[in-house]
């Protein structure tokens, strides 16, 4: 891995894309936007971006990005879902009979926190980060309700799951890429190197 420089891609068909790649260059990676599965084969982790899950989840497969992304993660492809990104991940989604790439051992409520006019921001106790707690953005919301085995709870607020980890799988209910806090993101670098360390080419 020395001198390589980590590609990270961004899934850009709707949500805050330009915001996550002005965090991935500000923590010395390259941002990749991915809106076809030729942009998804050259990255090296991918981050699935806050916005309307249901618009995403249609978006994905109109794009032809639904099973690549799935196959990709399933071999080990780190992927950090925020907001409605972690929507996407789930294997439940509650009120609904259907999911989206169901690849993270969660449960999860759509809107849990809210309303667009409920925004607020909170301090996060985060597992895994040093410092102060993290600056955390919530718009509209959604939080895990329930979680697999061995799916790690990385951070609780109001009694609800805000933050969780599955291996290679990374979700957070709120959005790290509009504060200036970077850890989130280097937190999802470290990731990705400790995959490449074995991997990368």
């Amino acid at each position: 891995m020395i001198g390589m420089i980590l590609k990270i891609g961004i899934l850009d068909v709707q949500g805050a894309v330009s915001e996550h790649a002005k965090s991935i260059r500000n923590i010395g990676a390259q941002p990749v936007l991915v809106k076809h599965p030729e942009s998804l084969a050259e990255v090296h982790g991918l981050i699935l971006p806050g916005g309307e899950s249901t618009t995403l989840g249609t978006l994905i497969r109109k794009y032809g990005l639904h099973d690549p992304i799935r196959e990709r993660a399933r071999q080990g492809m780190p992927v950090f879902g925020t907001c409605a990104g972690l929507i996407l991940l789930a294997r439940k989604i509650e009120g609904q009979d259907d999911h989206h790439l169901d690849l993270m051992d969660i449960t999860v409520n759509r809107n849990s926190f809210g309303r667009q006019r409920d925004s607020f921001e909170a301090d996060i106790e985060f597992e895994g980060l040093s410092g102060a707690p993290f600056p955390g953005v919530f718009i509209r919301a959604p939080h895990i309700v329930t979680a697999g085995s061995d799916v790690k709870v990385l951070a609780i607020y109001r009694d609800r799951i805000v933050a969780a980890r599955q291996g290679n799988l990374l979700a957070a209910s709120f959005h790290p890429e509009l504060t200036s806090d970077l850890r989130l993101h280097e937190y999802f670098k470290a990731v990705i190197e400790r995959q490449c360390a074995a991997e990368c080419v």
